[in-house]
């Protein structure tokens, strides 16, 4: 599995021949993101920082829309769509935290989360995650320092932060390294990882660089 950050909540995760996106940045954003062709796109929160599903559609590969709750399974992706809150954009909307399984491996995709204590439901269906996409802009989403405790409280073996740099408070990152004891850490381009990879690892920070 390859997962490369494409800025504020925007990712493209590959494993063989097949391409996932989350929450890629709109044309109507004022945000700048990446483009090429996925799969399954999966769309957390539905405003233009976060819908761009043409961003995500490139010649003969017109994605799998997955914009809510729900449970979905196609090209050897199981996803688990469950409703949570945000209020990014100064408004109370609906939020949708994705767990995402793959290649043996559990990814949970918070997304726009606004408040740290998640729904029953959620926490319920939320188990065993290996890689964690939390928010820690602030702003409408978990601040730094939120989103370090629940990235903490759900034991995940890696945690990517994102919400941050070109989104959010200019100083999330530096804050949420401070929380987790990697000040200072260095960004790397792409994590490529497989299951193996996940053994011993208890709450690991990984930072990746923008494309």
């Amino acid at each position: 599995m390859i997962i490369t950050y494409q800025g504020a909540e925007f990712f493209k995760v590959q494993y063989g021949d097949v391409t996932l996106a989350f929450n890629p940045i709109s044309k109507q954003s004022k945000l700048k993101g990446g483009r090429f062709g996925a799969d399954v796109v999966l769309v957390s929160t539905n405003v233009p920082d976060f819908n761009g599903v043409e961003a995500v559609t490139l010649g003969d590969k017109k994605p799998f829309a997955i914009m809510g709750a729900g449970e979905y399974e196609l090209k050897g992706v199981t996803v688990h769509g469950l409703a949570t809150e945000t209020k990014y954009g100064g408004e109370a909307r609906v939020n949708t935290v994705y767990m995402v399984s793959m290649e043996g491996m559990n990814l949970c995709f918070l997304g726009a989360l606004g408040k740290k204590d998640l729904p029953a439901e959620a926490t319920e269906a939320i188990d065993e995650i290996d890689i964690l996409f939390v928010p820690i802009g602030g702003d409408g989403v978990l601040s730094a320092t939120e989103g370090y405790e629940l990235a903490v409280s759900l034991e995940p073996k890696i945690i990517i932060p994102m919400h941050f740099g070109m989104i959010g408070a200019k100083n999330a990152l530096e804050v949420f390294l401070k929380e987790g004891g990697e000040k200072g850490k260095q960004s790397i381009d792409k994590l490529t990882i497989k299951k193996k990879d996940l053994e011993g690892k208890e709450g690991e920070i990984v930072v990746l660089a923008s494309a």
